[in-house]
Protein backbone atom coordinates (compact mmCIF):
# COMPACT_ATOMS: atom_id res chain seq x y z
CA UNK A 1 0.00 0.00 0.00
CA UNK A 2 1.55 3.26 -1.00
CA UNK A 3 1.52 6.01 1.95
CA UNK A 4 -0.10 9.32 0.51
CA UNK A 5 2.26 12.30 1.20
CA UNK A 6 -0.12 14.54 3.58
CA UNK A 7 -0.96 18.06 2.11
CA UNK A 8 1.78 20.77 2.86
CA UNK A 9 -0.02 23.39 5.13
CA UNK A 10 0.40 27.17 4.10
CA UNK A 11 2.24 28.72 7.11
CA UNK A 12 0.44 31.74 8.84
CA UNK A 13 2.69 34.11 7.34
CA UNK A 14 2.09 32.75 4.04
CA UNK A 15 -1.54 32.81 4.36
CA UNK A 16 -1.16 36.45 5.86
CA UNK A 17 0.98 37.06 2.84
CA UNK A 18 -1.69 35.57 0.67
CA UNK A 19 -4.54 37.60 2.50
CA UNK A 20 -2.97 41.26 1.79
CA UNK A 21 -2.39 40.40 -1.87
CA UNK A 22 -6.25 39.58 -2.54
CA UNK A 23 -6.90 42.86 -0.40
CA UNK A 24 -4.64 44.92 -2.95
CA UNK A 25 -5.40 43.70 -6.14
CA UNK A 26 -9.41 44.08 -5.02
CA UNK A 27 -8.67 47.47 -3.67
CA UNK A 28 -6.52 48.36 -7.54
CA UNK A 29 -10.00 46.92 -9.10
CA UNK A 30 -11.98 49.20 -6.88
CA UNK A 31 -10.32 52.05 -7.98
CA UNK A 32 -10.04 51.77 -11.84
CA UNK A 33 -14.08 50.38 -12.00
CA UNK A 34 -15.39 52.99 -9.15
CA UNK A 35 -12.72 55.77 -8.62
CA UNK A 36 -11.58 57.04 -5.14
CA UNK A 37 -15.22 57.56 -3.90
CA UNK A 38 -17.14 54.40 -5.05
CA UNK A 39 -14.08 52.75 -3.02
CA UNK A 40 -15.05 51.30 0.54
CA UNK A 41 -13.33 48.26 2.47
CA UNK A 42 -16.73 47.05 2.60
CA UNK A 43 -16.82 46.33 -1.17
CA UNK A 44 -13.00 45.76 -1.13
CA UNK A 45 -13.72 42.99 1.22
CA UNK A 46 -16.25 41.56 -0.87
CA UNK A 47 -14.20 41.29 -4.15
CA UNK A 48 -11.21 39.81 -1.99
CA UNK A 49 -13.43 37.03 -0.54
CA UNK A 50 -11.70 37.62 3.03
CA UNK A 51 -13.55 38.81 6.25
CA UNK A 52 -14.05 42.37 7.64
CA UNK A 53 -11.39 41.31 10.53
CA UNK A 54 -8.35 40.12 8.07
CA UNK A 55 -9.15 43.73 6.64
CA UNK A 56 -9.04 45.43 9.63
CA UNK A 57 -5.86 43.42 10.69
CA UNK A 58 -3.73 44.28 8.14
CA UNK A 59 -4.90 47.73 7.06
CA UNK A 60 -6.86 49.16 9.33
CA UNK A 61 -8.50 52.20 7.68
CA UNK A 62 -9.39 53.17 3.75
CA UNK A 63 -6.32 55.33 3.21
CA UNK A 64 -3.87 52.26 4.74
CA UNK A 65 -5.24 49.38 2.04
CA UNK A 66 -5.10 52.09 -0.56
CA UNK A 67 -2.16 53.50 -0.19
CA UNK A 68 -0.89 50.01 0.36
CA UNK A 69 -2.23 48.72 -2.48
CA UNK A 70 -0.81 51.41 -5.12
CA UNK A 71 2.22 50.61 -3.32
CA UNK A 72 1.86 46.95 -4.24
CA UNK A 73 0.80 48.00 -8.01
CA UNK A 74 4.12 50.28 -8.22
CA UNK A 75 7.00 47.46 -7.10
CA UNK A 76 4.81 45.31 -9.50
CA UNK A 77 4.86 47.41 -12.49
CA UNK A 78 8.53 48.21 -12.12
CA UNK A 79 9.09 44.78 -12.39
CA UNK A 80 7.25 44.15 -15.49
CA UNK A 81 8.90 46.93 -17.11
CA UNK A 82 12.32 45.82 -16.16
CA UNK A 83 11.22 42.45 -17.63
CA UNK A 84 9.58 44.05 -20.65
CA UNK A 85 12.53 46.52 -21.45
CA UNK A 86 14.90 42.63 -21.13
CA UNK A 87 12.52 41.02 -24.11
CA UNK A 88 13.23 43.99 -26.50
CA UNK A 89 15.58 43.14 -29.51
CA UNK A 90 19.45 44.75 -28.65
CA UNK A 91 18.66 47.28 -31.57
CA UNK A 92 15.37 49.15 -29.67
CA UNK A 93 17.14 49.24 -26.32
CA UNK A 94 16.74 53.15 -26.59
CA UNK A 95 15.63 55.97 -24.24
CA UNK A 96 13.11 56.72 -26.73
CA UNK A 97 12.09 52.93 -27.18
CA UNK A 98 12.47 52.96 -23.13
CA UNK A 99 9.86 55.95 -23.10
CA UNK A 100 7.39 54.17 -25.72
CA UNK A 101 7.54 50.99 -22.98
CA UNK A 102 6.62 53.43 -20.25
CA UNK A 103 3.55 54.46 -21.92
CA UNK A 104 2.42 50.86 -22.86
CA UNK A 105 3.28 49.73 -19.76
CA UNK A 106 2.20 52.17 -17.22
CA UNK A 107 0.04 54.21 -18.81
CA UNK A 108 -3.05 51.85 -18.81
CA UNK A 109 -6.11 51.15 -16.59
CA UNK A 110 -3.00 51.13 -13.25
CA UNK A 111 -2.44 55.20 -14.47
CA UNK A 112 -6.49 55.43 -13.48
CA UNK A 113 -6.28 54.27 -10.11
CA UNK A 114 -3.30 56.69 -9.42
CA UNK A 115 -5.07 59.92 -10.84
CA UNK A 116 -7.90 59.10 -8.60
CA UNK A 117 -5.19 59.26 -5.66
CA UNK A 118 -3.58 62.34 -6.91
CA UNK A 119 -7.25 64.03 -7.00
CA UNK A 120 -8.33 62.81 -3.79
CA UNK A 121 -4.90 63.84 -1.98
CA UNK A 122 -5.69 67.65 -3.15
CA UNK A 123 -8.78 67.75 -0.32
CA UNK A 124 -7.24 65.54 2.31
CA UNK A 125 -4.00 66.45 4.38
CA UNK A 126 -3.73 63.11 5.60
CA UNK A 127 -3.75 61.00 2.48
CA UNK A 128 -1.66 63.91 0.74
CA UNK A 129 1.10 63.27 3.09
CA UNK A 130 1.12 59.28 2.48
CA UNK A 131 0.75 59.94 -1.31
CA UNK A 132 3.90 62.27 -1.50
CA UNK A 133 5.81 59.59 -0.04
CA UNK A 134 4.87 56.74 -2.63
CA UNK A 135 5.24 59.00 -5.40
CA UNK A 136 8.64 60.14 -4.48
CA UNK A 137 9.36 56.09 -3.89
CA UNK A 138 8.39 55.55 -7.13
CA UNK A 139 10.12 58.11 -8.97
CA UNK A 140 13.55 57.25 -6.89
CA UNK A 141 13.03 53.36 -8.83
CA UNK A 142 12.36 54.90 -11.69
CA UNK A 143 15.43 57.14 -12.00
CA UNK A 144 17.52 53.93 -10.24
CA UNK A 145 16.04 51.69 -13.10
CA UNK A 146 16.89 54.38 -15.80
CA UNK A 147 20.43 55.33 -14.58
CA UNK A 148 20.70 51.41 -14.60
CA UNK A 149 19.69 51.09 -18.52
CA UNK A 150 21.20 53.77 -19.67
CA UNK A 151 24.41 54.91 -17.43
CA UNK A 152 26.07 56.83 -20.80
CA UNK A 153 22.49 58.76 -20.21
CA UNK A 154 21.50 59.55 -16.83
CA UNK A 155 24.98 59.10 -15.10
CA UNK A 156 24.36 62.29 -13.67
CA UNK A 157 21.23 61.99 -10.66
CA UNK A 158 20.07 65.50 -11.27
CA UNK A 159 19.95 65.38 -15.05
CA UNK A 160 17.89 61.94 -14.45
CA UNK A 161 15.47 63.25 -11.95
CA UNK A 162 14.77 66.26 -14.37
CA UNK A 163 14.47 63.78 -17.39
CA UNK A 164 11.99 61.39 -15.78
CA UNK A 165 9.88 64.24 -14.21
CA UNK A 166 9.51 65.45 -17.54
CA UNK A 167 9.16 62.33 -19.35
CA UNK A 168 6.06 61.66 -16.70
CA UNK A 169 4.45 64.99 -16.86
CA UNK A 170 4.10 64.21 -20.91
CA UNK A 171 2.82 60.81 -20.44
CA UNK A 172 0.32 61.96 -17.55
CA UNK A 173 -0.88 64.72 -19.92
CA UNK A 174 -1.21 62.24 -22.19
CA UNK A 175 -3.21 59.79 -20.35
CA UNK A 176 -5.54 62.86 -19.21
CA UNK A 177 -5.96 63.87 -23.07
CA UNK A 178 -7.00 59.62 -23.77
CA UNK A 179 -9.71 59.88 -20.92
CA UNK A 180 -10.59 63.42 -22.11
CA UNK A 181 -11.09 61.62 -25.74
CA UNK A 182 -8.37 63.35 -27.57
CA UNK A 183 -7.93 60.89 -30.64
CA UNK A 184 -5.14 57.89 -30.53
CA UNK A 185 -3.76 59.58 -34.03
CA UNK A 186 -2.55 62.92 -31.99
CA UNK A 187 -1.80 61.65 -28.51
CA UNK A 188 0.66 59.69 -30.49
CA UNK A 189 1.92 62.69 -32.95
CA UNK A 190 2.47 64.39 -29.71
CA UNK A 191 4.21 61.41 -27.83
CA UNK A 192 6.54 61.25 -31.32
CA UNK A 193 7.25 65.04 -30.87
CA UNK A 194 8.58 64.71 -27.35
CA UNK A 195 11.11 61.63 -28.50
CA UNK A 196 12.28 64.09 -31.64
CA UNK A 197 12.84 67.08 -29.04
CA UNK A 198 14.30 65.08 -26.29
CA UNK A 199 16.81 62.92 -28.41
CA UNK A 200 19.53 65.29 -28.50
CA UNK A 201 19.75 65.43 -25.04
CA UNK A 202 19.49 61.47 -24.22
CA UNK A 203 21.90 60.21 -26.85
CA UNK A 204 24.64 58.11 -25.88
CA UNK A 205 27.08 60.52 -27.35
CA UNK A 206 25.82 63.57 -26.14
CA UNK A 207 28.65 66.23 -24.90
CA UNK A 208 31.21 64.32 -27.02
CA UNK A 209 33.16 66.78 -29.29
CA UNK A 210 32.22 66.37 -32.87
Amino acid sequence: MTDLAAPVRATKAERGAATRIRLLDATIDCLVELGWAGTSTTEVVRRAGVSRGAQVHHYPSKEDLVLAAIDHLLARRHDEYGEAFEQLPPERRTPADAVELLWSECMGPSFYAWLELAVAARTSPALRARFVEVERRFTELTIDRFQELFPEVFADREFAEIAMRLTFSILDGLAIGRIAGVPDSKLETVRAAFNVLTSPFVSPDQGEDP
